[in-house]
């Protein structure tokens, strides 16, 4: 069984910057893909970004294209995002996930494994 521990969410002032981490333990080496979705009050939880475990090939969302970056350290079993120029829009309870599942990579309905959450609120 995959279990996901979330850290490093908080509160950054709008054009700052924060890192995520996402400690993963179990089978991890058998997994699919890992990847961040984000939910905020009143709405779905939507996709953020993810990577391939083994190719290590990486999808963004629109909204963060080219101020996100997720990264992975197989030997460590961490998942990373990097978070720069920060927006008040990005404020919402950022989620890491896996899937050992062959799918859209993009899509909440392949991850089976979840972590708790953290919180990442940016003031304006």
């Amino acid at each position: 069984q995959v279990q996901l521990v979330e850290s490093g969410g908080g509160l950054v002032q709008a054009g700052g910057s924060l890192r995520l981490s996402c400690a993963a333990s179990g089978p991890t080496r058998s997994s699919y893909a890992m990847g961040w979705f984000r939910q905020a009050p009143g709405k779905e939880r939507e996709f953020v970004s993810a990577i391939y475990w083994t190719g290590g090939g990486t999808y963004y969302g629109d909204s963060v294209k080219g101020r996100f970056t997720i990264s992975r350290d197989n030997a460590k079993n961490t998942l990373w995002l990097q978070m720069n120029s920060l927006k008040p829009q990005d404020t919402a309870v950022y989620y890491c996930a896996a899937t050992r599942a062959i799918g859209n990579i993009k899509s909440i309905r392949l991850y089976d494994y979840w972590g708790q959450g953290t919180q990442v609120t940016v003031s304006s």
